[in-house]
């Protein structure tokens, strides 16, 4: 199936990547805008941003969509959290997301990493830094979803990716209750954090179907909402069962307002933490209304 015009994108400048990805190495850090071949990257990278990726760059789930590396994880690089926060104050950036693969070998998932992450950036950087952390299920602990809620993110995301029906195809070991719940639990311990989720289309969903994902999403009091257009990353994965036109996108948008998300960033190039940082601006601004063409 043949891209359509509106997902056609300039290929990133080679100096801007190799500038940022000397930094990277040198740290010994991991970005998911690397190892998941976002289409963004030249973009972000040339606005001195980036998703870091912590946990190694191994997952242990095998999830369709997804190009990370799957396979039998490293140890954990104690060093890893002091190089997050390093790479943070050499990019001067003064809002930071943090995700991970998914560790299920881990006894609490890696949810004391994100923790160490976390206070790490701030004491390197300050506390006025914000940070988002875009996290697993944890396989549904509740004890590791407190453990990163205690050290305060400001942000909280955790993606349902795809809507439940296709949950055995996509994410064949996740759940789509338990993630809402996570959702859930992560408000009830701190109703002060932002909750956050993101959706992929294209893969075969019904229009019905992802606006009441959307609804489940608010009644797990649900804040931000990301929808973006499915990729295939390979051969190996997922086909794309449909480009979602931009119009349908805006409609999404627009639904998912109505609904009372305080913000929903819908477009083909979205993902979940694409211009997450004029997302912020937005919301502590007491909700502003937020165009994906103002950024």
């Amino acid at each position: 199936m043949a891209l359509p015009v509106w997902l056609k994108k300039r290929a990133p400048k080679q100096k801007v990547l190799e500038e940022m990805q000397k930094l990277f190495r040198s740290l010994s850090l991991h970005t998911v805008c690397e190892e998941a071949r976002c289409p963004n990257i030249g973009e972000c990278f040339a606005r001195k941003t980036a998703t870091f990726m912590i946990l190694g760059d191994r997952c242990t789930r095998n999830c369709r969509f997804c190009a990370v590396e799957k396979g039998r994880p490293l140890p954990l690089d104690p060093e890893e959290p002091k190089n997050v926060a390093e790479a943070v104050r050499k990019l001067g950036l003064r809002y930071v997301v943090v995700t991970s693969v998914t560790r299920d070998d881990l006894e609490d998932g890696g949810a004391a990493q994100f923790a160490r992450t976390i206070r790490e950036i701030r004491r390197v950087n300050g506390e006025e830094v914000k940070v988002e952390v875009l996290i697993p299920d944890f396989g549904g602990s509740l004890a590791s979803l407190k453990m990163v809620m205690e050290a305060e993110p400001d942000v909280l995301n955790h993606n349902l990716e795809t809507v439940c029906r296709l949950y055995p195809r996509v994410r064949p070991l996740a759940n789509y209750e338990r993630s809402l719940k996570l959702l859930e639990q992560a408000k009830k311990i701190n109703p002060s954090v932002y909750t956050k989720s993101g959706l992929m289309v294209g893969l075969g969903e019904s229009f019905e179907e992802v606006v009441e994902t959307m609804r489940d999403l608010r009644e797990a009091g649900c804040d931000i909402l990301t929808i973006g257009q499915y990729l295939r990353p390979s051969p190996e994965h997922l086909r794309v069962e449909e480009y979602i036109r931009p119009e349908k996108f805006q409609q999404y948008e627009r639904i998912g307002r109505s609904l009372g998300f305080l913000e929903v960033v819908s477009g083909p190039f979205v993902r979940s933490s694409y211009h997450a940082d004029k997302v912020w601006e937005l919301i502590s601004k007491n909700g502003e209304n937020y165009h994906e063409q103002d950024i």
